[in-house]
Formats: C-alpha cells, structure tokens, sequence
C-alpha cells in the first residue's frame, strides 16, 4: 500500500507533483496515517508554496 511519504519523496524528488498525486494524497489524508507521513506531507506543502515543487494542477488552470 501507498503511503503519504512515498507519494512525497517522488513529488520531492522531481520537483512536479502530478494531478493523480494530488488525488492519490487527498485519499490517502482521509485514512489513518502516522506521524511520518504528515511531517511528509508538510515538507511538501512547504515545497510547493515555495516554488520547489510544481503542481500540474496549478499550471492546467493558470495560477503560479
């Protein structure tokens, strides 16, 4: 099964988080999930409001 960290560490890694990561964090976030994971998930809000990670959501509607 897929945790929130991997889908993390593969946003992170690539620098683009993809539209079914979004989707695929969003069901992951309404699941039970540890510690680790929301630390994760932090990091990669951080990321992206930084401009660190991009999302492709973001660029689909036109907001950067």
């Amino acid at each position: 099964m897929t945790r929130i960290r991997d889908v993390v560490q593969k946003a992170l890694a690539t620098g683009y988080l993809t539209v079914e990561a979004e989707n695929q964090l969003r069901q992951l976030l309404t699941t039970r999930y540890e510690l680790e994971d929301f630390n994760a998930f932090m990091t990669l809000q951080e990321a992206a409001m930084t401009g660190k990670v991009k999302q492709e959501s973001r660029e689909r509607c036109g907001i950067k």
